[in-house]
């Protein structure tokens, strides 16, 4: 087989539908977030980042920098083992007792990504419950999705937050079997939140654990930043919660949180942990004060729902077509991936406006979108240069207004 050959044939099929990705260079700027540097052929640009998951922009905050700082002067760069050898770090240690206590949990354990946090929790507690079968909502997670498929477990995936189809499936299993139902709160591509309430009420109707990823949620909701199931006081009915330090947090990591019996059991089974190298200690100390400040403080988050608001009523009053949800997610619906990639490469190179073409297969093909996240740090001239450029390529693109809105 001609190796090169088949690479180079499959990346041509991704250029042909508008599919490849080519990531923008850039380089963050404490202090001046959202502005960036954007290296390209050698020229260097600013520009105005509306995609990022430093949702708040904890990215750059004093807290968190200073923690950082003060960690890696005292500790050095890394934690020099796995957190088993040598590398749990009085930081690592702190850290889940605050996530702990953010969920009203009795641990949490840590892992180096959101990611690796779902395909290691997911995939050990569905391999070792006997004879478990995982119900898994339609639009879970690719993290969610590989954990559940890594366990080998039986697995049945239910209707998008639909708790009747759930019940319906969980009404017809042994009742005596081990069940785990794994589900989002906030879904990142449609913004829409999860009935978490219904899906609850079938979970304990019927014997099952209940899993929530609430990484684009953390940070983000509740009155002290534990999620949309804190904001509806429904923490303590849910058998494990995780998260991400990456998005909201503005650092880097990821969690679960739940019964101390539950996070010893993935400890001491799950190789997504036991075999890695633990997280430096300057990004446990960083994560730890974002989100102690974010406990104390709603600053942040009432900035950030003021400008989302802002911006949804500005390309309302324009007719840029978008998902109506009740998140922080503003999907603005383009619906042809060489048109969405057409639409980012214009912003960017006559307006310096970033946000990132969203194609299939993160979302279904027809629904290409570009994705932008408002921020308390963008300005309103931000919001005006924003939709004042979407209305033009928009027009320029001969594209549907409203026509695409949910």
């Amino acid at each position: 087989m001609d190796f090169e050959n088949f690479f180079q044939g499959e990346l041509a099929i991704l250029r042909d539908d508008g599919r490849y990705r080519t990531f923008a260079e850039l380089e963050r700027r404490a202090g001046a977030f959202p502005r960036a540097r954007r290296h390209a052929d050698g020229v260097v640009d600013e520009v105005t980042v509306w995609c990022s998951n430093d949702y708040l922009g904890m990215g750059q905050h004093p807290a968190v920098i200073g923690a950082m700082h003060d960690a890696l002067d005292a500790c050095g760069a890394g934690a020099g083992g796995t957190r088993n050898i040598s590398g749990n770090t009085h930081h690592h240690v702190l850290l889940e007792r605050e996530l702990a206590d953010l969920h009203h949990k009795e641990a949490a354990l840590l892992f180096t990504s959101g990611y690796v946090s779902n395909w290691a929790a997911l995939g050990t507690l569905a391999a070792r419950l006997p004879g478990c079968v995982v119900l898994s909502d339609a639009g879970n997670h690719a993290s969610m999705i590989e954990g559940i498929r890594h366990s080998r477990a039986e697995r049945q995936i239910f209707a998008h937050s639909d708790p009747e189809d759930l019940n319906r499936r969980l009404a017809a299993l042994d009742p005596a079997r081990p069940k785990l139902v794994a589900f989002e709160s906030v879904y990142s591509m449609d913004g829409d939140i999860a009935p978490i309430a219904e899906i609850l009420d079938v979970c304990e109707a019927h014997g099952a654990m209940s899993y929530i990823d609430e990484v684009h949620a953390v940070g983000m909701y509740g009155p002290r930043g534990g999620g949309v199931a804190e904001r509806e006081g429904l923490m303590d009915r849910i058998t494990v919660i995780e998260g991400t330090l990456g998005k909201a947090f503005g650092v880097m990591g990821g969690y679960i949180a739940g019964s101390a019996a539950m996070c010893d059991f993935v400890r001491s089974f799950a190789s997504g942990f036991i075999f890695t190298t633990a997280l430096p200690p300057a990004l446990a100390a960083g994560a730890l004060a974002s989100v102690r400040h974010l406990k104390a403080s709603g600053t942040e988050r009432t900035g950030h729902a003021e400008r989302v608001a802002q911006v949804r009523r500005r390309l309302a009053a324009i007719g840029i077509p978008t998902l109506d949800n009740p998140s922080h997610i503003i999907p603005v619906m383009v619906g042809d991936a060489h048109k969405c990639k057409r639409i980012s490469d214009w912003l960017m190179e006559h307006h310096g406006i970033y946000v990132q073409p969203i194609n299939y297969p993160t979302v279904p093909v027809g629904t290409e979108r570009l994705r932008i996240t408002p921020s308390p740090v963008h300005s309103a001239a931000d919001v005006e240069r924003l939709v004042s450029a979407l209305s033009e390529i928009w027009s320029q693109c001969e594209l549907a207004r409203r026509a695409m809105a949910a």
